[in-house]
């Protein structure tokens, strides 16, 4: 019996031996990739995906890094996606005896001990199960391959997780449970 906002699950990890206080500069992509079933569907960037990449933006401007814009190179790399997977499957319902043999009725139709014949049902089902993604890149020592390290990674996902409503509780748990993404 949980509520939306206990359903919720949010997941962080990070470059332990990156040091958070070097970084000043950030940019964020200003559109979120869209991929479904392992595959990029698309970028887009709908009021959601605005509003996320706004809230976020403030959130590391609280924290001490400087937004910088397209043009400029950043020290902090911000990449958003809505990650989508479908899971199908099938059920079974046995037959309307579940299997034990059935009924007969000696003045009705069919054969003794082999009763009237259900067959079973069979049901298919696909579930889509849809996440939020984001993830810091070091783009100020990407060097000459321009090989960006892994500096965090946040995940969204659960009841309520694409309800605009709601985009303001996600980048806050996602910054208290990471108390070193600061320059302050």
């Amino acid at each position: 019996n949980l509520t939306p906002d206990e359903a919720r699950i949010y997941i962080t990890n990070h470059n332990e031996a990156a040091s958070y206080s070097s970084y000043t500069t950030f940019r964020i992509t200003d559109s979120v990739a869209v991929i479904h079933n392992n595959q990029l569907q698309e970028r887009v960037r709908t009021a959601y995906d605005a509003q996320l990449i706004e809230a976020l933006a403030a959130r590391m401007q609280q924290n001490g890094y400087t937004r910088v814009q397209a043009g400029v190179t950043p020290d902090i790399g911000i990449n958003i996606s809505r990650v989508y997977n479908d899971y199908s499957g099938v059920i079974s319902y046995p037959d309307y005896w579940g299997g034990y043999g059935g009924y007969w009725d000696p003045y009705a139709w069919g054969y003794p001990d082999y009763g009237y014949y259900f067959p079973g049902i069979v049901g298919t089902y696909t579930v889509t199960d849809g996440a939020v993604s984001i993830d810091m890149f070091d783009v100020k020592n990407a060097g000459t391959n321009n090989q960006l390290a892994f500096l965090w990674s946040g995940l969204i996902r659960g009841n309520g997780t694409f309800i605009q409503a709601n985009i303001d509780k996600h980048v806050q748990a996602l910054f208290e449970q990471s108390p070193y993404l600061t320059r302050n």
